[in-house]
């Protein structure tokens, strides 16, 4: 098994259960952090890496549902995979629909768990990856002026140069100027690569 780096946390109240897990994710060379609560979890400092979270379902105080949930209001998009000795159907479809990697029930393998885990920390890795290159997008947009921005909203929509021109109150060759200046700054070498970056910025802009 290829290994991503990563810190693995988790959260289950059994003390024999948390020691083990922590041997073996040890083992594996991950760094794993284990927590008795919610609350234990949520007070400790988090690494800005790849990172998921081997939560047990039924905990003192806030159960693992109920955790999962928080986190989705409080967008934090951490992967979660539930353990549990007690598990059934509605909740295993509970957790799932909500995204969860996994629903193992203990006793589950070794190798079931890592499995799960390398499936999280690849979800993670390329959820950071689609942000940075947001960031980047973002960066690029923040170079466009006003004029610039509601030319590159008309050519991605379809419009052709006189089009927009009519639309702005602008020469055709005004039009020109703005949209060659729109691909240098949004570093895009073809129409179809603007309209990508505009469909991909869009997708992260809030509602």
């Amino acid at each position: 098994m290829s290994k991503l780096p990563g810190t693995i946390y988790v959260v289950d109240d059994d003390p024999s259960v948390r020691g083990a897990l922590r041997r073996l994710l040890t083992l594996v060379g991950f760094q794993a952090e284990v927590f008795e609560s919610v609350d234990e979890f949520r007070r400790a400092a988090k690494a800005d890496s790849n990172s998921c979270l081997v939560l047990d379902v039924r905990l003192p105080g806030m159960s693992g549902l109920e955790f999962q949930d928080e986190l989705a209001k409080e967008g934090i998009e951490i992967p979660i995979i539930f353990i549990t000795a007690q598990g059934d159907s509605p909740m295993t479809r509970r957790a799932m629909k909500a995204g969860a990697i996994d629903f193992l029930t203990k006793p589950f393998r070794k190798k079931e768990l890592l499995s799960a885990i390398e499936q999280g920390l690849e979800r993670d890795r390329s959820r950071r990856e689609e942000l940075a290159s947001i960031a980047v997008l973002q960066t690029r947009w923040e170079k466009l002026t006003p004029r610039e921005r509601e030319v590159l909203n008309l050519v991605t929509a379809g419009l052709l140069n006189k089009q927009i021109g009519e639309k702005l109150g602008l020469t055709e060759a005004t039009v020109k100027i703005h949209r060659r200046r729109v691909m240098e700054k949004m570093e895009a070498n073809s129409l179809a690569e603007l309209v990508l970056i505009s469909q991909k910025m869009k997708r992260f802009q809030p509602a």
